[in-house]
């Protein structure tokens, strides 16, 4: 069970389908998503069609396929041009079409998972069209995810509106029955917080006698998570969630070794944005236990090289976890 959003919980998804696909049933995938995008063709198509934004749940789909060749690409494809097409994916509007014509948007995704012949289901963190506030450190109160993320104020406080929305009922059951619950990684305030100001989320993870495990991201945010630590970034999790749950959200964090290069890390200090730290000390007096590796995996060319995570090594990380997670289960029921 992966909850989370953007591009790092679809790496995630990646790296775990390839255990799903071994025909021996090892992993069974479930993915929890953010709908708070409302930038880019998600936004325009939840503004034009009163729809919630596929963006997100278009990526995971993509990324748990089973084939990513030609019907992965046409659900990625980008409109280049065309009068109201341009910069709309083909995903985003075959979803917007099957919500039109199912009158539920998570029957859509369920419809095109099944097009795409998905390895594991999706949902959807709620069914309402919630929108993101943030309150800033400097008091001011900031409206929509695109907004959110722009801006240069650190983050006090984010809260959904309306407030509480319901979750599904199949994602509460999902979260119930996990072996692993894991967190991120993807913006703190954008992707995972999110999923736990949905009403219920907080307390069926708090509740789940699975193992619960957050991957820490591995470069600040500017403006959201600037000099952010990897208890910092816990801590906002925690905070959110509310004290009622806090101590039973996560049991472990998955760190990164690696050292990043000067070269790289200079394009980086140039908007703000570090490595974060690990103060594995910190997580341990929380009550936290830490997986630490080597994460990252490098992409672009070498003038423009980003840090990523490396999708097989975080599927790895998350199959070992879940496998002491099921041994864990069934050790209380045996």
């Amino acid at each position: 069970m992966s909850i989370g959003g953007g591009n790092g919980l679809s790496t995630l998804l990646r790296g775990l389908k390839r255990y799903a696909k071994t025909g021996e049933n090892v992993l069974d995938i479930t993915a929890i998503v953010t709908v708070t995008d409302d930038g880019g063709s998600s936004g325009r198509l939840r503004r034009d069609f009163d729809v919630l934004p596929p963006g997100d749940i278009r990526s995971c789909m993509v990324a748990l396929s089973a084939d990513e060749s030609l019907l992965s690409r046409l659900f990625q494809y980008r409109f280049s041009t065309g009068r109201g097409l341009k910069g709309h994916s083909f995903g985003n509007l075959f979803l917007t079409a099957m919500t039109h014509i199912t009158g539920d948007f998570s029957h859509a995704v369920r419809f095109s998972a099944e097009v795409l012949a998905v390895m594991g289901r999706i949902y959807p963190s709620t069914a309402a069209n919630v929108i993101l506030e943030a309150t800033l450190a400097d008091g001011r109160k900031v409206q929509g995810e695109t907004r959110i993320s722009r801006s240069k104020s650190r983050i006090e406080r984010i809260e959904l509106r309306p407030r509480k929305p319901k979750p599904l009922a199949e994602a509460l059951e999902a979260i119930a029955q996990a072996d692993l619950i894991t967190l991120g990684p993807g913006s703190l305030y954008t992707s995972v917080v999110p999923n736990l100001l949905v009403d219920g989320i907080p307390r069926a993870i708090a509740s789940s006698p699975a193992l619960k495990a957050y991957f820490v991201n591995l470069m600040s945010q500017p403006g959201e998570t600037e000099q952010f630590r990897a208890s910092d970034h816990v801590a906002a999790l925690l905070r959110h969630a509310g004290r009622v749950y806090s101590r039973s959200l996560i049991d472990v964090c998955v760190l990164n070794t690696r050292v990043i290069a000067d070269s790289i890390l200079q394009r980086y200090q140039a908007v703000a944005a570090t490595p974060v730290e690990n103060d594995v000390a910190n997580l341990e007096r929380m009550g936290i236990r830490v997986v630490a590796t080597d994460l990252i995996r490098m992409g672009g060319n070498k003038f423009q090289e980003k840090v990523r995570h490396d999708q097989g090594v975080i599927g790895a990380v998350a199959l070992d976890l879940a496998q002491q997670g099921r041994r864990a289960r069934l050790k209380l029921t045996s």
